[in-house]
């Protein structure tokens, strides 16, 4: 089992930078694929980016250089900084681990899901 805690989340104006983090116990983080998704009121579930054990990044279509994955695996922590937010952006982001540490933009082959934490983005 894998237990997720994510912080960081917050309120920051259009333009603006937070860094969310993710902290995982349970095991072996280093061999874990680790990625983020977003949901908004009303709106599907969306990849943000992922990172594999390997530190191969994804990221979904909308992030546009924006956003940047990584992780330190000594920490046991995911890391995803988000530049350029705007108020489209505002969503509970979601971070989840992979056991066999891939990673990739479907959400059914991730293993374990945080319980999120709040980006809003005020214009």
């Amino acid at each position: 089992q894998v237990q997720l805690e994510e912080s960081g989340g917050g309120l920051v104006q259009a333009g603006g930078s937070l860094s969310l983090s993710c902290k995982a116990s349970g095991r072996s983080f280093s061999r874990l694929g680790m990625g983020w998704f977003r949901q908004a009121p009303g709106m599907e579930r969306e990849f943000v980016a992922s990172i594999t054990w390997l530190s191969e990044e994804e990221y979904g279509d909308f992030v546009k250089g924006r956003f940047t994955i990584s992780r330190d695996n000594v920490r046991k922590t995911a890391h995803l900084q988000m530049n350029s937010l705007q108020p489209e952006d505002t969503a509970v982001y979601i971070c989840v681990s992979m056991d066999d540490g891939r990673g990739g933009p479907y959400p059914d082959e991730y293993d374990y899901w945080g319980q999120g934490t709040q980006v809003t983005v005020s214009s």
